[in-house]
């Protein structure tokens, strides 16, 4: 993107807002005072070449996305799914037509393979690598019998933002929704989603599953203002880990990028960026479950590589072999459909 990883400033967001920190004030929440400016395309986004092209391979600075305390505020309520997770709705298309039968949910369709570095530590990782059964996911009734207090849940559905739960007992879950810590029962939190155990995902060593409860609990009721992390999965994993890095303004922003989100593009190939903390890291990695996978690879496909003309008005097309590291099928590339 133009950027260079040296270079003290934020990247540009996939909704076209570029994001600049302002100095703390009193008045702000946590410290954090930012101002909005909003581009129409990439090439309006200050860049540190003004040609707007990268001049080397390195990793990217990051995004730092600071919509609202929870990025689920933006996005409407999930559509009613079926049993198998995929999408539901209405008996017919409005027009009489009745609708395609619902796709059942696939994590390594849908989600972005990625690890997480601090430094060179690695303390997140999502893989699916050939025989992990941490990914599967269940119905909420299923899932109950998996669950343990302490437990790490998340929520899955197919262009929405993964939503994260603390399992505290007795069916009921604890978690951060629409600007409020809830608690709530499982079956209800899911909202018809499926869902999984995640406590492996994050490589912190975890606090006793007393102390995750306890955490989770006493939250209960906080709400806007009062409120120490932007999204679910800050506050599930907060409890779950203790560590500060998960709230808002948790740490400084200045120096060196030290977090790196490596996505994974295909079995040889990745790509990275580079945070100046885990909170933006984060958002940005919930971003990229929420647009899906195929939408991160076209979009990386489009800004990492020059676009070709058509001949149909100089419209870009993306090559094939540009995309997945040369995967040229939906099999190889994991639900990338082939353009051209």
């Amino acid at each position: 993107m133009g950027f260079c990883p040296g270079e003290n400033k934020s990247h540009v967001s996939r909704k076209g807002s570029y994001m600049a920190s302002l100095p703390s004030s009193p008045n702000s929440v946590m410290g954090n005072q930012v101002e909005k400016l909003t581009h129409l395309s990439y090439k309006e986004v200050p860049t540190a070449d003004p040609t707007g092209v990268d001049r080397d391979d390195g990793p990217r600075i990051g995004v730092s996305y600071i919509f609202s305390n929870d990025d689920e505020d933006v996005e409407p309520q999930p559509p009613p799914q079926g049993p198998d997770g995929g999408g539901g709705g209405l008996p017919d298309g409005g027009d009489g037509l009745p609708l395609p039968s619902p796709q059942p949910y696939d994590p390594r369709l849908h989600e972005v393979e990625c690890s997480v570095f601090y430094r060179d530590e690695c303390i997140y990782q999502k893989s699916f690598a050939p025989g992990s059964a941490a990914l599967s996911t269940y119905t909420p009734e299923n899932l109950l019998n998996k669950c343990r207090p302490g437990d790490l849940v998340e929520f899955v559905s197919q262009a929405q933002y993964p939503h994260w739960a603390v399992y505290v007992g007795n069916f009921q879950v604890v978690h951060l929704h629409r600007l409020e810590v809830s608690n709530s029962f499982l079956t209800d939190a899911s909202q018809g989603r499926r869902g999984r155990v995640v406590n492996e995902l994050y490589r912190y060593k975890p606090l006793s599953p007393s102390a995750v409860v306890r955490n989770a609990l006493a939250h209960v009721g906080a709400k806007e203002r009062e409120l120490s992390w932007r999204n679910s999965e800050s506050f599930a994993a907060w409890c779950r880990y203790g560590k500060r890095e998960f709230k808002i303004g948790g740490e400084l922003r200045i120096g060196k990028q030290p977090y790196r989100l490596q996505i994974q593009l295909s079995a040889q190939r990745s790509h990275t960026l580079e945070f100046q903390s885990l909170e933006d890291l984060i958002m940005e990695k919930r971003r990229n479950d929420q647009i899906g996978r195929a939408a991160v690879l076209q979009e990386l496909a489009t800004h990492l590589h020059p676009a070709e003309p058509d001949g149909l008005g100089g419209c870009p097309v993306v090559k094939p072999e540009q995309v997945c590291g040369g995967a040229t099928s939906k099999e190889q590339c994991g639900g990338f459909e082939k353009l051209g």
